[in-house]
Formats: C-alpha cells, structure tokens, sequence
C-alpha cells in the first residue's frame, strides 16, 4: 500500500512545501530534473515496501525512450520494436491485473503503461517527433501529480510544456483552488459517504434490508464519483502550480441523460485514449453498423479488463457495452429529446452499473442482488428500518453529493472564486480537510486498486 497520498498530512505539510521550495529556486535548465526527483522520491518512498515496483518505473521509462529512438529506420525493424513495445508494457500489466489478490499491484500501472503506449504508438506513426531527451521523456511519464492515478496524458499533449513553460500568478491561484477543492471532494464527500459502504460491508450483505441496499450502492456512485474526480482536481491544481495544464477529465457525468454521454464525461482521458488508439484506427465508425458494433465490443471489453481481469469487471464493460449499443440504434433521441426521462434513465442505471463494478465476489454478488431485488427467498436475516438509522447518519452527505452534481456549485464557485468570499470558503475546506486527516478519518483513493 502507497504511504504518501494527496490526501495525507505528509504529502501536504512535508513533501510539497520542500518540493515546491526546490522547484521554485531551481534555474530554468533544471526544473525537470528537479521533477524526476521528486517524482520518484514520492514513489519510492510510497513503494519503500516494494522496490521493485520503482524498479520497474525506471526501466519502463528508460525502454520506451529507447523504442521511440530507435523507430523509423524501417519497416520491419520498427515491427520488432513495437512487437517488443507491447509485449514489455502490456505483459507486466495483465501479469499484475491476474495476480491481484496474490500480490500487491504497482501504483499508477493501468495510468502510465496507457502513456507509453500513446508514445511508442504516435512515433510510429509519425503523429509526433520522437524524444530526444532521456530527462524528458522521464519528466512525462514520471510526473508526480497524475503518475498514481491519471489522469491519462499523450505526450503530444504535454511536449511543448515540457521543453518551456511559464508560471503566472495566476495559474497559481488557479491551481492552489483546484488541489484545496479536490482535496475537499475527497477528504469531506467521498470518505465520509463511503463509511456508508465500508458500514454495510461489516454488517454483512444477508443482514441488510433492501432499502440500505440502495442507499449503499448510491453512497458508493457518489464516493467512487468525488474520490476520483477530487484527485484529478488535485493533479491539475498542482500541474497548474507548475506551469503544466493538464486535460479535464470529467465533466460533470451525473448530469447526462445517456450512458453514452455519461462515459463522454466520465473518465475523459481513458475514454480519448480508447477512442484514438483502438476504435478509429479500427475504423471508427466508417464501414457500417455491424462493424461499429463490434469495434464498440472490442472496446468496451478492453476498458472492462483495463480495470481488472476479474468477472464483474468484464461484466461491466460489456453491460455498458450493450446499453451503448441499444441507445445508438434504438432509444438516444428519445432520451435526448425527453431530457428529464434520460436523467431518471441514467441515475437508475449508474448505481447498478457500479455495484457490479465494486464486487469481486461472486457469492457476495448474488447475495447483495438478492437484497435489491427481494423477489422470493427468506430475508428474515434483514434488521427492518436499519435504512432509518443509516440515512439519519449519512443523510447530509447524500444531500451534499447529490447538490455538488448539479450545477449549482459552479455557479456559485463563478460568482465569489476572485472575491473574499472564495478565499473564505477555501479556508473552510483546507481546515476541515486537514482536521479530518488530523482525526485519521481518511481512506485511499480507491483507484489505487485498479
């Protein structure tokens, strides 16, 4: 397990003060060295248990600016070093993803193997010039902010950053709000509405009444929502701080009336990533409907095992596959036209789609379902109005996760982010954020895993 996360008093009160004190004094010629640094000091000594796994970063790196070198001087030399592109960074990762439950996964795998990839892909393609430095290159796929869990970043992307960049107060500012409202998202919504999943689990799932049922795979739609967007916040506000810009990797989801819109909004640089490296150099959506199908198959199997190579994992990506495939053909624009059925559409769907995503067990899978769609069977194992109790506990938070999915919050961070009022409400939520990692009531990001 990673010692050093975003959302630690560590990383807040130690590592990026000293980081940033660095960053700031160092010359121009060598802030990315200084970043390679710091990167690998945060992974290392998040890893200290597991040093192969910083190890394996290194010569990740190192062989992929290799491959990128190397490409180019032929047709059939370039295949051989794509050949053993692909096999150095998709062997490893699928090795981990079957192992899981016997070994401990390396943090930030599934985020910076995609990253390689994109590069080795783009310089064969001659998309993008190849890297010629080493410092560089190490600086793109090592950075600290989005190395442990994305978001995911082409180096196209990222290149002309790398080689210069300007810091302006205002991208300070900027970025010192995001990291504080992630960090809010995180620390204040997702761990405390998750203690409603972590209760349940304890409970056990024969013991819960169908009621709590759904109020748990809510709880955990909204935590899995805010955990992982809380930490894209943080990643861009301290890219942000240092010149970078980082691509939006959500975009407000919950508020979608399709499933093919919410994974639009959902997780945008892995669904980009797809897009651009397996669905249209498939042919995208040229060459006919049944095609399309079964291109849309290929990719939505791919997400499901880019997750996990579990079970419930393919069985949600080929359950969103199949939902995306019946919205296209059938039912989209009725959605889109009727936008308050779509949105009834989407939040029904969600919460089931996640709860198949968050079980691993199978045995538990059944008996949690069995919970939700009490048809038939004994449930006198159930403790009748334990909902009652749980909602008057977690009450605040669904009412506070539900409101920050609608657009009120960013009307209202538009209106008072550049008076006093948004530099009060910043304060609130460091304060609060901090106090509560004081407490020990903090919990990983729960992308961690995958």
């Amino acid at each position: 397990m990673i010692k050093v996360v975003f959302s630690s008093l560590e990383f807040i009160l130690v590592f990026l003060p000293i980081f940033f004190i660095i960053y700031a004094i160092a010359p121009k010629a060598w802030k990315n060295a200084v970043l390679v640094l710091g990167s690998l000091a945060f992974y290392a000594y998040g890893s200290w248990e597991h040093p192969e796994h910083i190890v394996f970063l290194i010569l990740s790196v190192i062989l992929n600016f290799s491959i990128g070198k190397c490409l180019g001087y032929g047709r059939f030399r370039d295949g051989i070093l794509m050949a053993i592109g692909l096999i150095f960074n998709i062997v490893p990762l699928v090795w981990f993803k079957v192992h899981i439950d016997d070994v401990i996964l390396p943090v930030g795998i599934s985020f910076f193997t995609f990253q390689n990839l994109s590069y080795i892909f783009d310089v064969k393609r001659r998309s993008v010039e190849r890297e010629d430095s080493l410092l560089n290159y190490a600086a793109y796929i090592s950075m600290f902010p989005q190395l442990i869990a994305g978001p995911i970043i082409t180096y196209r992307q990222i290149k002309p950053q790398l080689k210069q960049r300007r810091v302006a107060k205002e991208d300070i500012s900027r970025g010192i709000s995001q990291f504080i409202i992630g960090l809010g998202f995180k620390v204040l919504i997702a761990n405390r509405i998750g203690g409603l999943w972590l209760n349940i689990k304890t409970i056990g799932y024969e013991s819960i009444s169908t009621p709590l049922a759904w109020m748990g795979i809510v709880a955990f739609a909204l935590q899995i929502y805010f955990d992982f967007y809380g930490y894209s916040l943080m990643a861009m506000g301290l890219g942000s701080v240092m010149g970078f810009r980082y691509p939006k990797n959500f975009d407000n989801p919950y508020r979608s009336v399709t499933m093919s819109e919410f994974y639009r909004r959902w997780h945008m640089t892995l669904g980009n990533w797809f897009r651009d490296y397996v669905y249209i150099p498939l042919g995208g959506n040229r060459k006919g409907g049944f095609r399309t199908v079964c291109k849309l198959f290929l990719v939505w199997l791919l997400t499901g095992l880019w997750h996990g190579i579990n079970l419930n994992f393919l069985i949600w990506g080929l359950g969103l596959w199949v939902l995306i495939v019946l919205e296209k053909f059938l039912f989209r624009k009725f959605l889109e036209k009727y936008r308050f059925v779509g949105h009834i559409y989407v939040m029904a769907v969600i919460p089931l789609m996640w709860f198949v995503f968050a079980m691993t067990d199978w045995n538990e899978f059944m008996v949690y379902a069995s919970r939700l769609f009490p048809i038939g069977g004994d449930y006198s194992g159930a403790f009748a109005g334990d909902y009652i109790k749980y909602l008057s506990l977690y009450g605040a938070y669904f009412l506070a996760g539900i409101l920050l999915c609608t657009k009120l919050p960013d009307w209202i961070w538009r209106k008072c982010r550049k008076n006093f009022m948004g530099k009060i409400i910043l304060i609130l939520i460091l304060a609060a954020s901090l106090y509560c990692m004081y407490m020990g009531l903090n919990d990983p990001f729960l992308y961690f895993r995958f």
